[in-house]
This record gives structure tokens, C-alpha cells and sequence, in this order.
């Protein structure tokens, strides 16, 4: 149901009286700028319907398997979805969390699920996000040869539409000639190189030492209860939450408020009365 008036007056409060923000971030925050956020078959098959034909599910299809048994469909599935990310224009939401961040003496620090790239676009600092679950915009060899990561600035993918098929070639580990994979962690992955998160994670906790006993106010946008990193990751930091989810805001008093509503339309709101 929409806020109650305590509900939005509770989180404005949450706002003014920050001295930074810790921006924690799920797959519901990019739908405002149209990318999708696979939530059940349904979400993923109307995105891919050659996936349906397949009946491959997004936990089958996202899974280092699928680059062993159908190589040409898993690239075509990360393939495109490297290409929408790299098309996608963040929404005008992330500019707002950037201008409340500017005025604070903390400023901000990013941690999302997400792996498209989109607080970097944005004009977020680079080393203040951490990407829990990597990113497409890097890759690693798929037979593990040696344990690096780099850029994917030099695939341009081109995907079937009709099959979800990668018709250009596979790309390879300039070390070894294998098959390369994108640097994001699967489901059933034993193999994600994790070095770059470890090194994201190691400049946000020197960030959350550096605040000490001075409150941030924690904005949760889009984040889910099906892989529930960010919303875990939200609670252990000890600090009000301010729980923005267009399906399951609800929210135990004692940790935050909850606001039903998309990132967009409810940071709008936000921002227009802070």
C-alpha cells in the first residue's frame, strides 16, 4: 500500500539528519532505466523467448554449465544483456541520490548485486562501489588458468535475436585460447575470480571505519528477498534503513522505513521535500 504520511516523514528525517549516504542496491533499481530484472520464468522468457523454447530457466542459463554445454547460448544471454547495459541510460534517480551525496561529509558508498555498470555510468566514484556479484563488464577465463580478470571493452557481441545465439566468435582467455566467461558469480560457481570485489570491499570498509560513530542513512533500492545479498548486507550495517522496493518494502520498525515505489518515483518524491 503507499506510504502514510508518518512513513515519508520518518525517512525524510533518516535523510536530513545523515552524514552520509550507504547506497545498497538490487536488480529493482535499473528497471526505471528499462532493464529488466528477471524476477520468475516469466520475467526472463518475455526478455528471451528463445529461453522458453529452451525451457531454460534464468538459475540454468546463469550458471558456468552453460558455457561447457551450450557456449554459443550462454555468450548470446550475457552477450546481449553486456550489450543493453552498455546502451541503458541511468534514470534521473541516480542523479539525485549523486546531489545528496555532494552536500554530505561523507559523501556516499555503493553496494549493489547489480553487475551492469550502471552506478559507474552514472557519475559514482568507481572506488566507492562494490559490486557484490561482479560485473559484466569484465571477464575471466572459464578454464580458471590463472586467477586475473579483464576488461570486456573489446567484445562487441552480436546476438541472434530470434535463437539468443552469439553469431560472432566466442571470446577467449588471451592467456590460455580457452573459452572466456563473464566476471560475475553464477549460480553452483566454484570458479568466480573474486579479487576485484575483495579489493571493492576492502575500500568500503576503510570507508565505514573513516565515518566511525557519525550516521549514514542506509537508501536500499530495488533489492529482493530471492538473492538476498543486499538486504542481508543492509541489516548487518547497524544503521536506519530506508527500504524503497516496489513489491516488498515492509520493514521492522526497530531497523527502518519502508516506502512502496519504484527507486525512481520514490527518490523524486524524496527529493522534492528534503
Amino acid at each position: 500500500m503507499p506510504p502514510t504520511e508518518a512513513q515519508w516523514n520518518r525517512a525524510l528525517d533518516y535523510l536530513r539528519a545523515a552524514q552520509g549516504l550507504l547506497i545498497t542496491a538490487g536488480a529493482g533499481m535499473g528497471v526505471d532505466s528499462g532493464l529488466p530484472d528477471f524476477r520468475g520464468k516469466e520475467g526472463l522468457w518475455k526478455a528471451y523467448p528463445a529461453l522458453r523454447q529452451a525451457r531454460l530457466d534464468f538459475k540454468r542459463i546463469a550458471q558456468p554449465e552453460a558455457f561447457d554445454r551450450w557456449p554459443a547460448l550462454a555468450w548470446g544471454f550475457y552477450g546481449h544483456r553486456l550489450s543493453m547495459y552498455r546502451r541503458a541510460v541511468p534514470h534521473a534517480g541516480f542523479g539525485i541520490l549523486l546531489r545528496w551525496a555532494e552536500r554530505l561529509p561523507h559523501g556516499a558508498f555503493v553496494f549493489t548485486s547489480n553487475v551492469d555498470g550502471q552506478f559507474q555510468r552514472a557519475g559514482f566514484d568507481p572506488d566507492r562501489i562494490l559490486e557484490c556479484h561482479g560485473s559484466l563488464h569484465w571477464m575471466q577465463c572459464h578454464a580458471h588458468c590463472r586467477s586475473r580478470i579483464w576488461p570486456a571493452d573489446g567484445f562487441e557481441p552480436d546476438v541472434d535475436p530470434h535463437t539468443c545465439r552469439l553469431r560472432s566468435p566466442l571470446p577467449l582467455c588471451p592467456d590460455c585460447g580457452a573459452l572466456a566467461r563473464p566476471n560475475v558469480l553464477m549460480f553452483n560457481d566454484l570458479d568466480w575470480e573474486m579479487a576485484r570485489m575483495v579489493a571493492q570491499r576492502d575500500r568500503l570498509n576503510a570507508w565505514l571505519e573513516s565515518v566511525g560513530g557519525d550516521r549514514l542513512a542506509v537508501i536500499e533500492l530495488g533489492a529482493g528477498q530471492a538473492i538476498p545479498s543486499v538486504r542481508h548486507f543492509s541489516l548487518r550495517t547497524g544503521h536506519p534503513i530506508l527500504r524503497i522496493n516496489v513489491r516488498d518494502s515492509a520493514i521492522s520498525p526497530r531497523w527502518g522505513v519502508g516506502l512502496e515505489g519504484t527507486a525512481l518515483q520514490t527518490l523524486r518524491w524524496l527529493d522534492a521535500r528534503i
